[in-house]
């Protein structure tokens, strides 16, 4: 099958199609102003996008647990590939969206640069032919990607243009049809459908719909792994868009419902915390500690000491006491002992 230049010849947007964006894009909306509720931007980002970094990298068959997640970021050294792999996600997506909000667009250039970060390698989009997408239960071959590497270029140069130049067609419905369009392009030689994830974070940010990267679309993939692979290939062998851009609104509306369910929970959760060490431990109290203390599961030492301004020895007495009174549990990691905030891990753990 030939890949097509976008715009689409037919319209994507029909009755029930623009109905679903209505609900979705009211979802979304909700999820944005939801954010604003947690003062401290970077702790939403920092667990929300770890776990999207997960979910997506498990759709790869790349498992790794949560414990392993949350100690790949402390500089641990015995971490295992499949959590460095997942880091990797995580610096990518982050990448991009720096890149995408500095710049205000999302260049072909910089989902290079993504899924260099991703892949920790250079090799760029591919040059060599031989490129297949098999069905993974039977084996068999589903779809050839394009295999020219000029005509690769082309077709991102055309991607590169539908997404940075306005249109009529709704958004969300259009990043559907992007999403569609990267991963049959398949541009590169591994990491495509995580560089594909992440630009679908990235093009809501673009449109003003999403201020932080914190839309958590993977794990409903994942609940529907099989519908997804099914859709996407209706589209190329049926041109099924109505159903395709149903699923990827739906995905939209459901994983933004759950999202700001995890946000108010987390944000009861600080000030549960707040309540108790208040009360507890009134002079140790700020509200940077309690921000510090939900920037990471895992807390150590010199999180405190940078964090706050104050020597090894206080900070140390701080966790201590923050022990006493039941709001961390210590752990031993080799030779360095951590602090992790039971409930907040809990919460994450479960997921959405």
């Amino acid at each position: 099958m030939i890949i097509k230049n976008l715009p689409l010849k037919t319209d994507p947007e029909t009755p029930i199609t623009l109905k679903k964006a209505i609900s979705a894009n009211r979802a979304l909306a909700k999820l944005n102003g939801v954010a604003k509720i947690i003062p401290n931007s970077a702790i939403l980002i920092n667990s929300l996008v770890l776990q999207e970094a997960k979910d997506s990298s498990e759709i790869e068959n790349i498992i790794t647990t949560h414990d392993e997640l949350f100690r790949a970021g402390l500089d641990v050294s015995d971490i295992t590939n499949e959590a460095k792999e997942v880091q990797n996600y995580r610096q990518a997506l982050l990448k991009g969206y720096e890149l995408v909000t500095s710049n205000k667009l999302l260049l072909k250039k910089y989902i290079i640069e993504i899924q260099q970060e991703l892949e920790q390698n250079d090799a760029g989009v591919r040059r060599q032919s031989g490129t297949v997408l098999k069905n993974a239960a039977t084996g068999d071959v589903v779809f050839t990607p394009p295999q020219d590497y000029e005509t690769i270029q082309e077709l991102l140069d055309n991607l590169e243009r539908y997404i940075n130049e306005e249109n009529e067609i709704d958004p969300l419905i259009n990043m559907a049809i992007i999403h569609y369009q990267f991963e049959s392009i398949h541009p590169f030689y591994d990491g495509n459908g995580r560089t594909g994830r992440i630009i679908n974070i990235l093009y809501l940010v673009l449109k003003d719909l999403l201020e932080l990267p914190i839309l958590y679309l993977s794990r409903y993939i994942i609940k529907n792994k099989a519908d997804y692979y099914r859709l996407l290939q209706e589209v190329r062998t049926k041109e099924n868009w109505e159903e395709w851009v149903l699923y990827m609104l739906d995905g939209i509306e459901q994983t933004s419902l759950s999202t700001i369910e995890l946000i108010e929970n987390i944000n009861l959760l600080m000030q549960e915390t707040q309540a108790v060490v208040k009360e507890k431990l009134p002079k140790l109290y700020s509200k940077d500690l309690i921000e510090i203390l939900f920037m990471h599961p895992y807390t150590k030492m010199e999180f405190l000491v940078n964090g706050l301004g104050i020597s090894r020895q206080t900070a140390s007495k701080y966790l201590k006491d923050l022990q006493n009174i039941g709001v961390l549990e210590s752990i031993q990691i080799k030779n360095s002992k951590f602090f992790v905030n039971t409930q907040l891990f809990s919460m994450l753990k479960k997921g959405l």
